[in-house]
């Protein structure tokens, strides 16, 4: 038996995994196959639930090579085990990018590395692999017939195909071009001519169909899938055990909440899959053209393309079936379906650079990420295409089927990470708990029945029977309930979920990112005025460009041709801040028609022109003047010759343009100011340029700025179609600054406000400018006018210079911020050294720094994200990091964006909440109707309702099933039991009418700054938990042992009767029942059914717990109405006995003194039970010793001392030294840290400092801060 270490797929991805191969071992098939026929199918159930048990259990280890079945666990905090059959197909090759035409004379170079599919240096192309079976490979054997067959080893998992790769000895996949870092040059010169139908089906084998596929599973699969939850197989086993023990009644109703609860679960869980389904089906199987490498363009269906076949793109637009990076040609798209935003983008042909200019930057190795403006995505929608003298749209196919991105998100959507929370964590110890509680009723009642000698079938049933009581059936049904009401509030407020148990989660939030643009502020920019520079200094800023004397400057030519806006049906349409900038103007613009295009050589179509009452007049035309000629000369025209899109890694972008007339083009540019200023020439930049644009930025507008430079003469129309973007953008000179306002959402302060008050931190993470995020943060406020902000900047190692960080203030701070306190102190965690003073501080960086620090300050990150408030010039998956990076200090964090570049962060987070109802936000758990972020507060609400209601719901049911255990205890010590009819009025009228009205609780008007605990396993709960069974078991007791000790009491027999009754009544008519053989009816049976009766409603009412996170019970009538219905009935069967009703629930008559007792037992239960939970737990133990969300824990400004503040502080230490003598560590992570960082002198970092990053040896931290001389 060959061992050898796990193997790690997908090394440093997010779903990275350790994999051991098996071998399948007949022999101990066989002896699975023997324990399954003897354990009646329940082994079977049990190597379903363990996947690593089944594959131990029927296989042997051998290497990943040789294995037959693959065992995988994912290497996240949760170790998920899944397991994987390995399948083989053969193929006239092994590796799919090679060309097997060009080696039909030598076939020998192929089989080569038999088992290698993409080893080879000569690779064509690249992709996930989905192979197919059957007739095709059959078809290529044919073709191919020189080719010795080889066996290709591959297994699938969540939609991706792993096959074995000899090169790397690992299971691999290929995911497209970018894995083979094949250079823009050579995409060109050799993947641009397209494949044979030959080669096509070669690939097809290795990537099979190109589609989306999203089965939706038949409802008998699903139905088996459900129902083979341990829930559902826990409650059909109590079915059958209360059906052997003729407890019919109860096990229908189980039987029928099952059904329900389960019918529920298929059809939303079926729904979900049709959605995505149709989602993901539209447009999928569309015709496409696709160039064959002997110049032919032939016509296939988009299922049948595969990487490297190149597709031409209609000219009236199509949905993108692959992703395509664009060879030739220009593409407006609409990609909502991915970023969120129906904002059309102009898809460029990727740049492809002369031999001269191949240089390493020039020529860089194409990447999906970096060429996003030159690649087509899978579910976009192609607008419009533009070509010239007749060429072809033409893309290559970069990746098909689920490698796409597209596909990507479907498979995040289609196979989530489960959702951990404490709740759920805890609620299984809790049952464990419950089970082995069972296990001690289970022995004692196989002891006592076979002392007493009782029947071997009775014991099996009664003793099983104890079992199904302490651990509740109903439960699972129990707690949804209280879910699918608060999604049924969340709704109503217009706030809709696709992940249910997401609710819960968002009660515990304590943190909340958002997003900028569009979230805080209004989606769209006004232009709030314009500050020119000329001869290197500025202009007194203007209002508006819209004038005369401005018509023919540089400036207004930057704003008229620097945009990516096009006509679409006759409409401007495009990035909004390019439209709000072009409208100003007031230009206008021209597109030529595709019958123009075809006849021009390589012209970008479109022109700009001014409206004609801007121009100067002209002087009138002459009769012996040419009137043609006297109209060109009269025209002031731009044309756009090239466009060099927007890039968020370069900050700008830029045209080249040619005025009417001229023979020197022109370039001009557009972008960061930081960045346009470093382009430009350093006499044209005025010295006064960092303090005006500072100004701007503070004040919250969004700058840009404009340059310009003459391009030399020699540069023609074709060369400028094929140079870099390097070239064209140097030496510029500097125009000026466009400013742009971004208004605040009018919810916005409020809402952050709310938040701030109720300790919830927030958090901004924008792709926009750091001093422009800054401004809006204090604006909102985000950050408080009198706190001070450190910017980090952080360079990464260069010139055999460590990495760095410098840290600076954005704003000098004003005098007012000296305050005794700390941004996050720690006055719940015992005793603490005395914390510094200092002022109260926000950090702030940007993505780069954030990028550096990431890679280079690993433990300096969680020092900053405790205090960073401002996250700028974030890329999508830098947001996903920070999300991360908070999770990973304990915080649990909400995101709140418009759907924009937001979805990684949207999906990571705790609770996601998307405002954009567009499909990009079918990823996030929680969609708002309502455009701005008073979503948030309301979802915390009904979150922490929702929290709360579910402990309710579980202490309750715990409760129920422990208040019947001791009861069906103490009767077992008699050999007596509960009847079954009273086991169904328990069951039925009180717990399931209780359990399914007291979660009706609407959730309480306003966030408090107190949170509910995150779970069951904690002090408050526990203590609420157990001193209610102390209180039951102890009242239980009494009843059982004072009954026997009444003057009356007797062994109850049919003929007895102690009734107080105030008229003879013949005994022999009054108890008529037949003999009883279960002992069920007797005097310590009907004792403890009336007070368990009681129990259940008083445990009920002291745990429907109501403000702060609930509004009261008392306004919560249908669970008021049921609780007041059954107080009332069990006091008139209490004192007015009824013989239907004592016969059917099988209690026998009891003296009315006796009665009286026991409503004195039931009384002092109640009001006993009330004080331990209302005022000991809640005023006492919860405020001063279990609190642990004191508002400066969370950066939050104290507030006003109060004596009864002090009171309580006092109060709260004394009991701390109490049950806490030591020094207490917290539990949450960013809480530890905080009390380090309040007795550590260097801490914040002085703005004279910088951090340098140093190995980690030297006394264990990776960095060291050096003053600045």
């Amino acid at each position: 038996m060959e061992k050898e270490d796990p193997k790690v797929l997908n090394k440093g991805e997010e779903e990275e995994m350790e994999l051991q191969g098996y071998r399948l071992c007949r022999w101990r098939l066989a002896l699975v196959g023997l324990g399954v026929l003897c354990t009646g199918g329940f082994l079977l159930l049990l190597l379903y639930w363990m996947p690593q048990w089944c594959v131990k259990a029927t296989c042997t280890r051998t290497t990943a090579r040789d294995a037959e079945v693959v065992l995988l666990r994912s290497t996240d905090e949760f170790r998920r085990w899944f397991l994987a059959r390995v399948r083989v197909m053969l193929a006239p090759g092994s590796n799919p990018f090679h060309s097997l035409e060009t080696q039909t004379t030598s076939p020998s170079p192929s089989p080569t590395s038999p088992s290698c599919p993409f080893s080879s240096p000569h690779l064509a192309n690249g992709h996930n692999p989905h192979p197919s079976d059957g007739s095709p490979a059959q078809e290529l054997f044919g073709i191919y017939g020189d080719y010795q067959p080889t066996k290709i080893r591959y297994f699938t998992f969540h939609s991706t195909k792993y096959y074995w790769n000899d090169g790397v000895q690992n299971f691999d996949v290929l995911t497209g071009l970018d894995d083979l870092q094949v250079s823009c040059s050579t995409l060109h010169s050799e993947h641009s001519a397209g494949l044979t139908r030959n080669q096509q089906k070669y690939r097809r084998l290795f990537f099979g169909v190109n589609e989306i596929a999203v089965k939706v599973p038949s409802v008998f699969k699903l139905l088996i899938k459900e129902v083979l939850n341990p829930f559902y197989i826990f409650q059909l086993f109590s079915v059958i055990l209360w059906s052997a023990d003729e407890y019919y009644y109860y096990a229908v109703a189980i039987l029928f909440m099952s059904v329900i609860s389960i019918a529920t679960s298929l059809y939303t869980i079926k729904k979900q899959y049709i959605m995505l389904h149709d989602m993901v089906a539209t447009h999928s199987i569309v015709r496409v053209s696709v160039c064959r490498a002997n110049n032919e363009i032939d016509e296939i269906l988009s299922t049948d393309l595969v990487p490297g076949d190149v597709m031409v793109i209609p000219s009236n637009g199509t949905i993108m079936p692959c992703d395509a990076v664009l060879v030739s040609g220009t593409c407006i798209v609409n990609e909502s379906m991915l970023t969120g935003e129906s904002v059309p983008v102009t898809k460029t042909n990727l740049p492809n650079p002369s031999p001269g200019e191949r240089g390493e930057e020039a020529d860089a190795a194409y990447n999906t990420e970096e060429h996003k403006r030159h690649t087509l995505f899978c579910g976009t929608h192609v607008i419009q295409t533009r070509y010239y003298t007749g060429d072809l749209v033409k893309a290559v196919v970069v990746s098909t089927g689920f490698s796409t991105a597209k596909g990507q998100l479907v498979r995040s959507i289609l196979y989530p990470k489960p959702t951990d929370f404490k709740l759920y964590r805890d609620a299984y110890l809790f049952l464990l708990c419950l089970v082995a509680v069972a296990g001690i009723g289970f022995v004692y009642s196989i002891v006592l029945s076979v002392l007493h000698k009782v029947p071997a079938k009775t014991i099996i049933i009664e003793s099983l029977d104890i079992i199904t009581i302490t651990v509740p059936p109903a439960l699972p049904a129990a707690m949804t309930a209280g879910i699918v009401y608060a999604q049924r509030r969340l709704k109503r407020l217009g706030i809709f979920c696709i992940s249910p148990q997401r609710i819960n989660i968002c009660g515990q939030i304590n943190l909340v990112c958002f997003d900028k643009t569009g979230t805080l502020t209004e989606d769209g920019l006004d232009l709030w005025g314009v500050h020119r520079v000329e001869n290197g200094s500025f202009h007194p800023s203007e209002e508006n460009a819209y004038k005369e004397s401005l018509v023919k400057s540089q400036f207004v030519a930057c704003m008229a041709t620097c945009h990516s806006l096009t006509k679409i049906e006759g409409q401007l349409s495009g990035d909004p801040l390019d439209l709000k900038m072009f409208e100003a103007i007031g230009w206008i613009l021209e597109e030529a028609t595709e019958e123009e295009t075809s006849l021009h050589n390589r012209i970008m179509p479109t022109v700009v022109r001014p409206p004609k009452q801007l121009l100067p007049p002209q002087p009138a035309v002459s009769p012996e003047q040419d009137m043609e000629l006297y109209e060109l000369s009269s025209t002031y025209e731009v044309g756009i010759v090239r466009q060099f899109p927007f890039s968020s890694a370069l900050q700008r972008m830029c045209v080249v343009a040619r005025l009417l007339g001229e023979k020197r083009m022109d370039a001009y540019m557009k972008g960061a100011p930081e960045v346009v200023a470093s382009l430009c020439k350093k006499e044209t930049v005025p010295e006064n340029f960092q303090e005006v644009l500072e100004s701007y930025t503070k004040q919250g507008f969004r700058v840009i700025a404009l340059a310009h430079r003459r391009l030399e003469s020699k540069l023609t129309w074709h060369k400028v179609q094929n140079i870099s973007r390097d070239p064209i953008e140097a030496n510029m000179e500097f125009l000026g600054l466009i400013i742009m306002q971004n208004k605040l959402k009018a919810e916005t302060p409020a809402v952050l406000q709310d938040l701030r008050q109720a300790s919830i931190r927030t958090v901004m993470v924008t792709g926009d400018n750091m001093l422009t995020a800054i401004s809006v943060a204090r604006d909102c406020g985000m950050i408080p006018p009198q706190d001070t902000v450190i910017i980090a900047d952080a360079f990464s190692p260069h010139d055999g210079q460590a990495a760095k960080i410098t840290w600076r203030y954005a704003d000098k701070p004003s005098e007012t911020s000296r305050l005794e306190a700390i941004n996050i102190s720690l006055e719940d965690v015992g005793h603490v050294d005395e914390p510094k003073a200092q002022e109260l501080y926000h950090f702030a960086m940007n993505g780069k720094s954030f990028a550096v620090i990431l890679e280079h300050f690993p433990d300096m990150l969680q020092k900053l994200v405790l205090q960073g408030t401002v996250f700028a010039r974030m890329a999508p998956d830098q947001k996903t990091q920070l999300i991360e990076a908070l999770q990973g200090v304990d915080y649990f964090v909400g995101m709140c964006g418009d759907g924009a570049n937001d979805c990684g962060a949207l999906k990571r987070a705790h609770g996601g909440i998307s405002l954009s109802e567009l499909e990009a936000s079918v990823a996030s758990p929680f969609t708002s109707k309502t455009p701005n972020i008073s979503c948030v507060p309301s979802l915390i609400r009904e979150g922490r309702a929702a929290l709360i209601t579910s402990f309710c719901v579980f202490k309750f049911m715990a409760l129920y099933s422990i208040i019947q255990y001791i009861s069906v205890t103490l009767l077992y010590s008699i050999l007596s039991n509960l009847g079954d009819f009273q086991f169904l009025f328990i069951d039925i009228a009180i717990i399931l009418l209780i359990v399914f009205t007291m979660s009706l609780n609407p959730a309480w008007k306003e966030l408090v700054s107190r949170r509910p605990p995150s779970g069951l396993i904690s002090g408050p709960l526990l203590f609420s938990v157990l001193t209610q069974i102390l209180i039951c078991l102890g009242f239980q007791t009494i009843t059982f042992l004072w009954v026997r000790q009444q003057s009356w009491y007797t062994v109850w027999t049919p003929l007895t009767d102690v009734c107080n009754l105030p008229s003879h009544i013949n005994v022999s008519d009054h108890n008529d029942t037949e003999v009883d053989d279960h002992n069920i009816q007797n005097f310590e049976n009907t004792s403890l059914f009336y007070v368990s009766s009681f129990q259940y409603l008083v445990v009920a009412v002291v745990f429907s717990k109501g403000k702060p996170f609930r509004q009261p019970s008392y306004k919560n009538w249908p669970f008021v109405l049921s609780a007041l219905c059954l107080y009332v009935f069990l006091l008139f069967i209490m004192f007015h006995p009824v013989k239907g009703i004592d016969d059917f629930l099988e209690i026998v008559c009891v003296p009315f003194e006796w009665r009286i007792k026991l409503f004195i037992i039931i009384l002092v239960n109640a009001a006993v039970a009330v004080f331990v939970e209302t005022f000991i737990l809640d005023i006492i133990l919860w405020k001063l010793v279990f609190s642990r969300d004191k508002q400066s824990s969370l950066g939050i400004t104290p507030v006003a001392s109060t004596p009864q503040r002090a009171i309580d502080m006092r109060a709260y230490k004394c009991l701390s030294r109490l049950c806490c003598p030591s020094k207490i560590t917290p539990k949450a992570r960013y809480m530890h840290l905080a009390q380090e960082l309040s007795v550590d002198p260097d801490w914040p970092p002085k703005p004279t400092t910088t951090t340098e990053a140093k190995s980690r040896s030297e006394n264990g931290s990776t960095y060291r801060i050096r003053i600045n001389s």
